[in-house]
Order: structure tokens, then C-alpha cells, then sequence
């Protein structure tokens, strides 16, 4: 486990996200510093992945604010990925007809100064340019093991080799803080030990991780803190032990209502309210959507 006194890498204040009326996130606050490995767990519904999204400027948070190293972060992916930030996804998103070394590359263009006419007329700054980029990819892929299958495309990869990948492809932008999403979702045994390791390697290198999970044991093996988000409010935050023995936190995972706790129609507005804003219903209609696949039983 990591202790540091630095200023942090992250500093997410007040964060709150509304769709609608109703709100996802609400009253966040979470630092990460440098060093640091951070958890972010929370039943299904909790808001874990909105405050993602908040923070890597996917969502505007309706308020608060979120800074990196001190400097507010504009709401706009590409710019909070210039700055120092980089994600994975809960579900995969490769290039699938690219080879394992150009997803990679795709994830330089943040750390590639080259413009326009330079790539049309192909100079020399150009040519350097591509050279360091292809050398700093091999690194990434040595470091993760996937360099033998740099000329693979990256569909024919198997399940666990995508997930690294992604890692890598995010690593590529040179990130002071990588933020995963369910990175061993789908996994078996093996697959999370080796996703464990990487990231224990990733910090080693200097890079703070945010992580979001079910698996507890894999959180609670690897994380520094770990921070309990709960219909969209955060419960508790502390080490593994502290939040393992926190009343509040076994009732929420095992259905057992708390005082202040949300009802299972809430956890449902919020869900669908997330679902609605990637596929742009409103929540009323995300709600109507959900209740119908449940009753068709789907």
C-alpha cells in the first residue's frame, strides 16, 4: 500500500450530475494522488460510471468542478485526455479491423505535435515523429505482453488480450492518472490476477489508477482507498479494511435497508437515466424501456 502527503493528481469537488429531475451523482468529492491506487465501488445503479464520465468530460457535470493538478479541466474528452487523463471503457472498444500496434498508436495522437500538411507531405519532422511513436507503442506493447502479436488485428485477440489493449492504448497518451472501468469484467481467475499485477506495475511506473469494480477481492487486494458511492452520494471512503467492516456498506451490497437508504425504484431511475444518456431518451422514456424488458423478462 501507498502513503503520500503530495498534492493530488485528481481533485473532484461537489461533482454532481442531473438528468432531468433526477440526479445520477450528487455532492461527490474524491482526490487521488500521486502514487495511489483508488477504488470506486457501489451496487448497480450507484453512479460510478456517470462520475467517470464527469470526469473525463463525456458529461458536463451540472456541478462542481473537476481539476488535474490543480488546473480545472474543460469539459471536453480530447483536451482532459491532453491534459494528463486517460480511461478505459466497461465494454470494449477497440479499433477491430486495426492491428494490435495501430490501436496503440491511435491512443499517441494527444503526444504528437504533427499537423495536417506534415502527414500529407510526409517531411522529416513528420517521418521522426512517426518513428518515436511506433518505438514508444512496442514499449507499451513489451510492457503489457502483447509486442509478439503487434501485427495481429485486434479481433482475433482473445478476450483477455483486448482488456490489455485498451491498457495500453490508454497508456500510450501517457496519462498521470488512468481511470478503469470494470477493467476484469468478464474474466476468469487467471485473467484478474494478470490484470492485478499490470496495474501494481502501472503504479510503479508513476501513474495514479482510479478504478471501478465488482470483484471486492480484487479491490481490496489492490487498492490504497477505497470510496462507496450509493445512489449516487458517497457513503464512506477509507482503507479496505474500514470500508469492509462499515455496516452501511454490507447492507448495500446485500440488499439489508440502512436509514437514509435508497429504494429499489430509485437505484432503477438512476440506471435508466445513465442508459438514457448514451442513447439519448429521456429518462422518463429509458425508465418505460427498462420496466418493459423486465416485465418481458429480459
Amino acid at each position: 500500500m501507498t502513503t503520500t502527503t503530495t498534492s493530488p493528481v485528481l481533485t473532484a469537488t461537489g461533482v454532481t450530475m442531473r438528468f432531468g429531475g433526477l440526479t445520477a451523482v450528487r455532492s461527490v468529492n474524491l482526490e487521488v494522488h500521486p502514487g495511489e491506487i483508488v477504488g470506486l465501488i457501489g451496487p448497480n445503479g450507484a453512479g460510478k460510471t456517470t462520475f467517470f464520465n464527469c470526469l473525463t468530460g463525456l458529461y458536463v457535470p451540472t456541478e462542481g468542478s473537476v481539476a488535474y493538478r490543480g488546473t480545472v479541466l474543460p469539459p471536453k474528452p480530447h483536451l482532459v485526455t491532453q491534459a494528463g487523463i486517460a480511461r478505459t471503457f466497461q465494454n470494449i472498444r477497440l479499433f477491430a479491423n486495426m492491428t494490435v500496434l495501430e490501436n496503440v498508436l491511435v491512443g499517441r495522437h494527444t503526444r504528437t505535435k504533427e499537423g495536417l500538411w506534415s502527414a500529407l507531405l510526409r517531411g522529416p519532422g513528420f517521418k521522426r515523429a512517426e518513428a518515436a511513436s511506433k518505438t514508444r507503442a512496442m514499449e507499451l506493447l513489451e510492457f503489457i505482453g502483447l509486442a509478439d502479436k503487434a501485427d495481429h488485428l485486434s479481433r482475433n485477440l482473445p478476450y483477455g488480450e483486448q482488456r490489455k489493449l485498451e491498457i495500453a492504448r490508454a497508456l500510450a497518451s501517457d496519462p498521470g492518472l488512468l481511470l478503469l472501468d470494470e477493467p476484469t469484467a468478464g474474466m476468469n481467475p487467471q485473467e484478474t490476477r494478470a490484470t492485478e499485477e499490470l496495474v501494481f506495475a502501472i503504479r510503479d511506473l508513476g501513474t495514479a489508477v482510479l478504478v471501478i469494480e465488482h470483484d471486492m477481492r480484487f479491490i481490496f487486494n489492490l487498492c490504497d482507498r477505497v470510496a462507496v458511492l450509493v445512489q449516487g452520494e458517497k457513503l464512506i471512503e477509507g482503507t479496505s479494511d474500514v470500508v469492509q467492516s462499515d455496516e452501511r456498506v454490507v447492507a448495500a451490497y446485500l440488499g439489508t435497508p440502512f436509514e437514509g437508504a435508497p429504494g429499489a425504484e430509485e437505484a432503477a431511475e438512476v440506471e435508466a437515466a445513465e442508459a438514457g444518456a448514451t442513447t439519448g431518451a429521456t429518462p422518463d422514456e429509458a425508465q418505460r424501456g427498462t420496466t418493459a424488458r423486465t416485465e418481458d423478462g429480459q
